[in-house]
């Protein structure tokens, strides 16, 4: 249920609605938008009733919502929600690109890699501290160590970082470091994982899981604003499916489906949606065409010797031509790449 309120109504009268509903044993989120204020209620509402919300002061309406998925749905956000991350801004009328390796090798290949997807056009850098592998035996990342990387490649570049956590034991170490927290595909539905992140500070990056539904998907999303983080981002990674021809089935349908349902800024991630480097740009800019507010991309200098998924890497020539033929695109539908990030900071001694 949510409880909209008039235009120009009071705190107080705000306020007096939180009261109202925390008396009846409900939790409120408050939403403010551009053109209203909406109390969502969350909760046993068998003992609420609309007639006991409309009859206060600042109350406009108060109406039921219909999805499970009760703060991502657009019912109780009719207004785009925008993320801010230093200067960038996700879900916004510019496209955002974040871009890096798969994985971070070393203190001196992300620095180098930082500075070369900035100066191609990226907004946000990306690189896997923490990485989860089909196999055991295969790398795994460089743990604490890649994090204080990635955070010195961000001094330097003045790139925001996002990186990925996969435990809960891990959280504490990748919010002091990341200034975006990815869960990926594979924790899609760890529930104890969404929850904790959604105690968190960080805007988060929630991947669809392999086999997960787009309902699925935005009832994880629910686990993390539920929690008191509304700050999410909804991503489209590719599923799982019969065709082998590429490694996921990039269902690039989401996109738009997901920014009619939910008022959460859309990524798409081709390179794992496609898992072949030559398949990635028709696809980032399918994907922008579609409506996706970012993309996030996997690149790297030399993808044949990458630590961990070289084949889905552009190279920094094939990125830089991308980031112009994206430029385009996303003219040809009214919005515009977002402006780069600020003026490089000099190089650390």
């Amino acid at each position: 249920m949510i409880v909209v309120m008039k235009a120009g109504a009071s705190q107080e009268e705000i306020k007096d609605v939180i009261r109202k509903a925390e008396s009846l044993g409900v939790q409120t989120h408050p939403i403010y938008g551009e053109n209203r204020t909406v109390v969502a209620l969350v909760g046993d509402l068998t003992r609420v009733s609309r007639e006991i919300f409309n009859a206060m002061d600042g109350v406009a309406d108060t109406m039921r919502i219909q999805e499970p998925y009760k703060l991502a749905s657009r019912t109780a956000r009719p207004d785009n929600t925008v993320i801010e991350v230093g200067t960038v801004k996700i879900g916004g009328p510019d496209v955002v690109i974040m871009a890096g390796p798969c994985s971070v090798e070393g203190r001196d290949q992300i620095i180098e890699h930082a500075h070369a997807v900035k100066e191609a056009g990226a907004h946000i850098l990306r690189g896997g501290a923490y990485k989860p592998r089909s196999s055991p035996y295969s790398f795994q990342g460089l743990g604490v160590k890649g994090l204080e990387y990635l955070a010195e490649a961000r001094e330097i570049t003045g790139l925001p970082v996002i990186t990925e956590v996969m435990t809960v034991e891990a959280l504490p170490g990748v919010v002091e470091y990341a200034d975006i927290l990815q869960i990926g595909a594979r924790n899609m539905q760890n529930y104890g994982l969404l929850q904790a992140v959604g105690k968190t500070n960080r805007p988060v990056m929630l991947k669809r899981g392999l086999s997960g539904t787009i309902e699925e998907l935005l009832m994880c999303a629910e686990y993390i604003a539920s929690n008191g983080n509304y700050n999410v981002m909804l991503c489209e990674r590719g599923i799982r499916t019969y065709e082998t021809a590429t490694r996921n089935t990039f269902d690039l349908n989401a996109v738009p489906v997901l920014k009619q349902r939910s008022h959460l800024p859309v990524v798409a991630d081709p390179s794992h949606g496609t898992g072949y480097r030559e398949y990635v740009p028709a696809m980032s800019r399918a994907a922008v065409a579609a409506g996706a507010d970012a993309l996030i991309l996997e690149v790297h200098p030399d993808p044949d010797n990458a630590v961990s998924d070289g084949r889905q890497s552009l190279d920094m020539k094939d990125f830089a031509q991308l980031v112009v033929s994206l430029r385009r695109i996303a003219e040809a539908v009214d919005r515009k790449v977002a402006p780069p990030v600020g003026a490089v900071s000099p190089v650390a001694a």
